[in-house]
């Protein structure tokens, strides 16, 4: 019932995971949990409203959610390889939580 579970995706990727949790569901893999979180704290706006001002660009709103595959760590390898059959790559982004301008800079300053 409890089994150890193993991240197969981490990503700030929607489309790639609405793709994932598909082909995992159409193969009938069991087990799998999957969801989104808020990396990024809202920042105060001025009149403390807490909205963030980065959703009123031209644009609209910002996607800033990660978003996570999970798989029991007997069927990583089973859901890799389906995957794989359905064209999909999965991954973890390592430096989500890195902030915007260090991670465009990788150099030391």
């Amino acid at each position: 019932m409890f089994e150890k579970k193993v991240t197969i995706f981490k990503k700030k990727d929607r489309p790639q995971w609405l793709k994932i949790k598909a082909a995992l569901k159409e193969a009938g893999l069991k087990g799998v949990r999957s969801g989104h979180y808020l990396q990024d704290s809202v920042m105060a706006g001025g009149c403390g409203a807490k909205l963030d001002p980065r959703d009123f660009g031209p644009k609209g709103k910002i996607d800033h959610d990660i978003y996570f595959v999970k798989v029991n760590e007997a069927d990583e390898e089973k859901a890799k390889e389906i995957l794989r059959e359905n064209g999909l790559t999965a991954g973890i982004a390592e430096d989500l939580m890195v902030d915007a301008a260090l991670r465009k800079h990788n150099s030391p300053i």
